[in-house]
């Protein structure tokens, strides 16, 4: 058995990084701090360790997105463990656990979330080690951060006697604090930042979890229990989505005498804010960090992002402006964690952007709405090499495909054929048919819609590859 079992967080919502960060396409999925998302780097920077498959836990309606990520980089998992309805941490640390020990093996387990960011990979990898030593004696372990300035953003852990190997104690876990408070502790020394990562034997957190909340413990026993396949991915028992919401830091490590930190200086971040982000990437002589197409006019200490319009500025200094298809962010650096607001403004008023892109990803690929009107709307679509989408049929609505790039295999009621480029083809409504792209490039295709309604919930699947219903 591998000495260590590494189990990634993958459910976080990411709301203070509205507008790259939607419900439906969190944080942890995107391109944050370099060529491979967060997830991806969560992953990478394992390489070295003595470590199992990780296992990968994660939002039902992200499990295609997760799967394709960790394909993309050549990663192989042990598990991707589906949760019907968020729970906060404790409780998917507990399905994690009690899957790593149905086979009799008791793990050292290192929980990751997969949307943090960690410049020093090779220094994280040598506190693994350490951590692991540490927790064979039954400890619970949480890494702690150097605090290097007074944040309030974060939780903070005091250390207290000390155990061997840099470990100590904790005397006490403490609430995000203000301003002053945040000051206090960086002079008084001995605290550091909660970073959200912890290590233990599995055997171990579930005993403690039972002790402390065995509401929570009988609740994922339960789940565990009655866990089923699911093609690539293991869905747990209906329990789970009874189970309460709780984080690992309230339901385990605040009450149990186990608990132990191990600071480490890796260069962390939690990446929770385009503040935050700012400050982990490069900038150029002005302070400005900027990415696509950006022209500035005595611009300083910003952050500026555009994904395809061009973006000028002129005389500000310190603002953050994020520019996407369907929405652009401007707000001052200091307000980096009030975004959220704009968020759950968004959702109080019942419309769409905080929770999906303009492009929308399906396992096959991406569609995007290019026009919308009256009794009619436009998608641009791209399929995948080899992907096929779902037979299905639409109640209300026609439909004229239009292929601009690759080859196009279309089933049509009892015909299938093949569309070139420039050529198109007619799908009457109520019709049951299917698109796949049996190339080896992507398939770019033009939809026109046309009829009484146009929502994606139009759609009657007879057979799907993905097991969506």
């Amino acid at each position: 058995m591998k000495s260590v079992l590494p189990v990634v967080l993958a459910g976080g919502a990411g709301t203070r990084l509205w507008p790259l960060s939607r419900e439906l396409y969190p944080k942890q999925f995107l391109r944050l701090t370099g060529p491979h998302t967060m997830l991806q780097d969560t992953l990478l920077r394992l390489e070295g360790l003595d470590a199992a498959a990780p296992y990968l836990i994660c939002n039902e309606e992200h499990r295609f997105i997760v799967a394709e990520q960790c394909r993309a980089i050549g990663v192989e998992w042990g598990a991707i463990v589906l949760e019907p309805a968020a729970r906060n941490t404790a409780p998917a640390i507990a399905l994690a656990a009690l899957q790593a020990m149905s086979g009799g093996d008791d793990p050292v387990m290192l929980i990751l979330a997969a949307d943090h960011h960690i410049a020093d990979p090779a220094a994280f990898r040598t506190a693994v080690a350490t951590g692991a030593d540490l927790v064979r004696e039954d400890r619970l372990l949480t890494f702690g951060i150097l605090a290097e300035v007074p944040e309030t953003g974060y939780g903070y852990i005091k250390a207290g006697a000390g155990i061997g190997s840099g470990a100590h104690e904790v005397e006490q876990f403490v609430e995000k604090p203000d301003a002053d408070t945040a000051r206090s502790y960086l002079a008084a020394g001995g605290y550091y930042w909660n970073s959200g990562l912890f290590m233990f034997k599995a055997s171990t957190y579930l005993k403690e979890l039972e002790k402390h909340r065995p509401d929570i413990f009988n609740a994922c026993q339960s789940a565990a229990r009655n866990m089923s396949n699911d093609l690539d991915f293991m869905r747990p028992g209906a329990e789970f989505s009874k189970c309460p919401s709780e984080s690992i830091d309230y339901a385990v490590m605040e009450k149990t005498r186990r608990s132990v930190v191990l600071p480490i200086n890796v260069g962390w971040s939690d990446v929770g804010s385009w503040k935050a982000l700012w400050e982990v990437s490069p900038r150029d002589s002005g302070g400005n960090h900027i990415r696509g197409d950006v022209v500035t006019v005595d611009t300083s200490g910003s952050l500026l992002i555009s994904e395809g319009r061009l973006l000028a500025t002129v005389g500000v200094k310190d603002v953050m402006v994020i520019e996407t298809a369907d929405a652009v962010l401007v707000a001052h650096r200091d307000h980096a964690q009030d975004v959220k607001r704009v968020v759950e403004k968004l959702r109080a008023t019942k419309r769409s952007e905080h929770q999906t892109h303009q492009r929308v990803y399906r396992p096959w690929g991406t569609y995007e709405t290019v026009e919308q009107g009256d009794r009619y709307q436009v998608k641009r679509l791209t399929v995948n090499p080899g992907a096929t989408l779902s037979l299905q049929m639409h109640h209300h609505r026609s439909e004229h495909w239009i292929v601009v790039q690759g080859t196009a295999t279309v089933t049509c009621g009892d015909r299938e054929f093949v569309v070139h480029e420039n050529q198109s083809t007619y799908i009457p409504i109520g019709s049951k048919h299917r698109l796949a792209n049996p190339g080896k490039i992507p398939l770019h295709l033009m939809e026109v819609q046309v009829g009484s309604y146009l929502g994606e919930d139009d759609i009657v699947r007879f057979q799907d590859a993905y097991g969506r219903g």
